[in-house]
C-alpha cells in the first residue's frame, strides 16, 4: 500500500499522470488509520499481559497499571536474602495507582518517582500507592522529586493524603511535616517532602494525592443508584479504547404533559481529577432522593449525566490523559471517532437533543477539579450579544448566592483560543444559542467560608455537598426563567406523624399526699353592695374607639352607638354586723327591694386587664369616698 502511494506520489510530481488530489488523499487517510489500529492493538495487549494481582486496596479489582511498582522491596545496601521488617515494600500495581520508581537515599529517606501518563512524559502530578512490611515506630522521610506542574495547591498548604488498614478514614498529613521547595539535590527542580511515622507493624499504608475513586466504584455506584428510584435509566453510551463501559444516566420522570428541559452533565474527563466524580455522585444522590427540590426536578428537568468520560484514564492512574497520551478537554475540535470514542459519542448525543423540540437541551455542564485555586468556582464564555451573556452569568451568580464555598476571584469568562479544544468553547459554537455551557471547577484542597480567613480542608462529604448544592441552584435557576412555578415545595415537611402509644401501659407511681391546710375565712371581710343615683356630672360626651366599635361614653355614662346617656349607678357597701339602714334617712342611701330591672353594661376590655372590673366598668364615675363601718354606725346613731 505503501509502494503504490509512493509510486502515485512520483507520478504527479513528474506531470506524467494526472492524479485527482482528493483521491490520494483519501488513500492517506486509509493507511494512518491502519497504522493507527495497529498502534492500539499492539498497545492495548501489551497493558493486558502486565495484569497483576493485588487484593489489599478497597479500589482494586486485581489488575496493574502499565509501568508502576509491583511489591517492591526496598533492601539496605549489602543486604540479600528475606526481607525484614522495616525493609519498606511498595506497590501501585493496582487501580488508580501511580508510582513509577523508589530509589533509597539513606537508612529513613527514599525518592519516590511519579509514573508519567501513558504515551504523554510531560504529564506527572497523581500519585496513589502503598506500602508494608513497616516496623513498629519507624519514621521515614518521603520525597517526590519529579512533579511536572510546579504551581499547585502545595503552596497553599495543601498536604498528602493517608490511611491504613487499622485506619480506614483518609486523613490529610499535618502540614508541620509536609515541605515543597526547591531542593538543590534534585537539579534545583520542586520536590515535596513529607515525614511520616508508621503506628502498627501489619497496617498497610495509603498514600494519594486526593480521594481517589476508580472505576470499579464508579460501576457499583451506578448499579446501586439503578435500585434506588424508578425514573433513573442507564445505558452504554461508548466503550473506550479498551472496551470499557462509559455509561449514560437519565434522570427524570416519564411524564409528558408539561415542558420540560434537559441538563447535561459532564465529568470525570481529566483522569487525576477525582473529586469531580464525588460531586457528581453527590449530585446523582439527591436527584433520585425523596427532597422535595429532587422530586420537582425530576418532573420538570431532565438530567443526562455521563459520570466517567476517561474511564481507561482513571483505572491506569493516568493525571490528564487517555490511553493514547490524549488530553481529551482539548480535543473537542479535533474528535476522532477512532482516537476519541467517547467524545465521538457525547457529542453526537449532544447534537440529538438540542433538535429535540419536545425537551430541548438547556444547560452543558462540565464538572472538573482545579489544582491551583481554592474553592468552588466557574469558567464561562463571552458574547458579542449582550442579552445572550446576560443570561449566561445567571447560574454562577445564583452558585455563589446559595453555596458557602463559592470563590468568584477565580470566576472567568472568556475566549481564550488556546482553550478552544474545551468542552464550554467548542460545544457552544455548535449548539443553539440558548445552551449555556459551563465549567464547574472544584478545589482539589479546600475553601474559604464567607466571612472567613480560615482555609477548611475538602472532604468526600463535602464534595458530595456541592453535588447537591448545584441541584438547588438548579432549582432556583428554573424557578427564575419561570419553568418551575414558584408556589411548589422547596424543603421537606417539619410535621410530624401521630407517635404510636404503647401497646401495654406502664404503672404509674402513686401521686403523694401531701397535707392541705383550709384557708381562713372572716365574715367581717365580706360586705353588701347598695345602689344609689348620682347626679350626671356637666362634662361633655367624647368618644374612645375598641376594636373597630366607636363607643359613646360620657362622664359616668356609658352606652352603645345610638342609645342615649343613661344615670350610671353607684354602690355603697355595708358591714355585715351593722343595723339595717332606714331608706327614709337624708343620707341618700336607697336599699334594693326586688329584683332590678335588667341593664346592659358595656365593659372596656382594655380597662379590665389593667385596673380590674371596676375600672372597665365606671372609668368616668365621680369617686366618692368610701366610709368605715364604724363611721357608717355612728352616723346612723
Amino acid at each position: 500500500m505503501l509502494q503504490s502511494v509512493v509510486h502515485v506520489g512520483a507520478l504527479t510530481c513528474d506531470g506524467f499522470a494526472k492524479v485527482d488530489l482528493w483521491l490520494l488523499l483519501s488513500v492517506l487517510c486509509r493507511v494512518f488509520h491502519r497504522v493507527e489500529q495497529f498502534c492500539v492493538t499492539i498497545l492495548s495487549k501489551r497493558i493486558e499481559n502486565k495484569k497483576v494481582s493485588f487484593a489489599d486496596s478497597d479500589d482494586s479489582d486485581a489488575e496493574g497499571g502499565l509501568g508502576n511498582v509491583s511489591r517492591l522491596i526496598i533492601r539496605p545496601p549489602g543486604h540479600s536474602g528475606k526481607a525484614k521488617k522495616g525493609h519498606l515494600c511498595f506497590d501501585a500495581a493496582f487501580e488508580t495507582g501511580n508510582l513509577g520508581r523508589v530509589d533509597l537515599v539513606s537508612e529513613y529517606e527514599y525518592d519516590l518517582f511519579i509514573r508519567p501518563d501513558t504515551c504523554s512524559p510531560r504529564l506527572r502530578l497523581w500519585f496513589n500507592f502503598t506500602v508494608d512490611n513497616v516496623r513498629l515506630d519507624q519514621r521515614v522521610i518521603f520525597n517526590i522529586v519529579n512533579i511536572s506542574k510546579t504551581r499547585n495547591l502545595f503552596r497553599e498548604g495543601m498536604t498528602p493524603l493517608v490511611k491504613s488498614t487499622s485506619k480506614p478514614r483518609w486523613q490529610r498529613i499535618p502540614r508541620r511535616q509536609v515541605y515543597y521547595y526547591r531542593s538543590p539535590q534534585h537539579q534545583n527542580h520542586h520536590v515535596l517532602t513529607f515525614a511520616f511515622n508508621f503506628d502498627r507493624e501489619d497496617d498497610v499504608y495509603q498514600f494519594s494525592l486526593s480521594y481517589p475513586y476508580s472505576y470499579s466504584r464508579y460501576l457499583g455506584h451506578l448499579d446501586n443508584l439503578c435500585t434506588k428510584c424508578s425514573s433513573v435509566k442507564r445505558e452504554t453510551l461508548a466503550s473506550s479504547i479498551q472496551k470499557r463501559k462509559v455509561e449514560l444516566v437519565t434522570i427524570g420522570s416519564n411524564a409528558e404533559e408539561r415542558q420540560r428541559r434537559v441538563v447535561a452533565v459532564l465529568s470525570r474527563v481529566h483522569p487525576g481529577e477525582s473529586p469531580s466524580s464525588f460531586v457528581c455522585q453527590g449530585l446523582m444522590d439527591f436527584l433520585v432522593s425523596a427532597h422535595p427540590i429532587a422530586q420537582v426536578l425530576r418532573d420538570y428537568v431532565v438530567f443526562k449525566i455521563v459520570p466517567m468520560l476517561n474511564p481507561d484514564g482513571v483505572f491506569l492512574g493516568n493525571y490528564r490523559s487517555t490511553l493514547m497520551g490524549v488530553d481529551l478537554n482539548r480535543a473537542w475540535n479535533r474528535i476522532s471517532e477512532w482516537i476519541h470514542p467517547t467524545l465521538f459519542a457525547t457529542r453526537t448525543l449532544l447534537e440529538g437533543l438540542d433538535k429535540n423540540a419536545n425537551a430541548p437541551l438547556d444547560c452543558v455542564i462540565d464538572l472538573h477539579a482545579h489544582t491551583n485555586g481554592n474553592g468552588l468556582f466557574v469558567y464561562g464564555n463571552t458574547y458579542d450579544d449582550v442579552y445572550r451573556y446576560e443570561r449566561h452569568i445567571v447560574l454562577p451568580k445564583l452558585l455563589a448566592q446559595h453555596t458557602e464555598d463559592y470563590n468568584p476571584d477565580n470566576t472567568m469568562y472568556n475566549q481564550d483560543p488556546h482553550k478552544a479544544g474545551t468542552a464550554r468553547r467548542f460545544l457552544c459554537s455548535i449548539l443553539s444559542e440558548h445552551v449555556n455551557c459551563y465549567t464547574i471547577q472544584v478545589s482539589m484542597y479546600g475553601y474559604y467560608r464567607k466571612g472567613s480567613p480560615e482555609l477548611l480542608p475538602y472532604t468526600e462529604e463535602s464534595y458530595y455537598r456541592v453535588g447537591r448544592n448545584l441541584a438547588r441552584v438548579l432549582m432556583e435557576y428554573y424557578k427564575l426563567t419561570g419553568l418551575i412555578p414558584s408556589g411548589l415545595p422547596d424543603q421537606p415537611s417539619n410535621k410530624r406523624g401521630r407517635q404510636s402509644r404503647q401497646r401495654y401501659r406502664q404503672p404509674r407511681d402513686p401521686r403523694p399526699r401531701t397535707a392541705r391546710t383550709p384557708a381562713p375565712l372572716h365574715l367581717a371581710s365580706i360586705h353588701e353592695y347598695f345602689k344609689e343615683d348620682i347626679p350626671e356630672l356637666p362634662t361633655g360626651p367624647r368618644y374612645r374607639s375598641m376594636s373597630g366599635t366607636r363607643m359613646n361614653l360620657g362622664a359616668g355614662t356609658a352606652s352603645a352607638i345610638g342609645t342615649t346617656s343613661v344615670k350610671n349607678p353607684s354602690y355603697r357597701y355595708r358591714s355585715p354586723g351593722a343595723g339595717p339602714l332606714d331608706a327614709g334617712k337624708s343620707n341618700g342611701l336607697l336599699i334594693m327591694q326586688g329584683h332590678s330591672e335588667p341593664r346592659l353594661a358595656i365593659i372596656d376590655f382594655n380597662q379590665l386587664t389593667r385596673g380590674g372590673l371596676d375600672r372597665a366598668t365606671g372609668k368616668n364615675r365621680a369617686k366618692i369616698p368610701r366610709k368605715s363601718p364604724d363611721r357608717l354606725t355612728k352616723f346612723r346613731r
